[in-house]
């Protein structure tokens, strides 16, 4: 039988390395690697999580080009981002924040 000790240190060691895996980069740096400088004009980090990478862009005509690239992006972005699956678009102004919908009574 394995002393607690090392079962223990073990665990952690395992922990520990799936935590590595699963931290990323500065999305800013990850969108460098992944997009050429005129299309980094056009994108904006969203979010990351459950493997969804989800990318705003500031017109319909970018959405478009950007899904029709999208395997290509995916494999480009699972270098830096392990555990990517699926990226997700959507339109709106870079540094816009989204709007929230509220049901209130007047």
């Amino acid at each position: 039988m394995e002393p607690i000790k090392q079962t223990i240190s073990s665990i952690l060691q395992g922990l520990r390395q799936k935590k590595e895996k699963a931290s990323f980069k500065d999305p800013d740096d990850i969108l460098k690697k992944g997009l050429a400088k005129k299309e980094l004009s056009h994108v904006e980090f969203s979010s990351f999580a459950k493997g969804i990478l989800r990318l705003k862009v500031d017109s319909s005509t970018w959405l478009y080009y950007l899904n029709l690239r999208k395997e290509a992006l995916i494999t480009r972005f699972s270098e830096d981002l392990p555990g990517i699956k699926d990226i997700k678009f959507s339109i709106g102004r870079p540094g816009q924040k989204s709007k929230k919908h509220c049901n209130s009574k007047k």
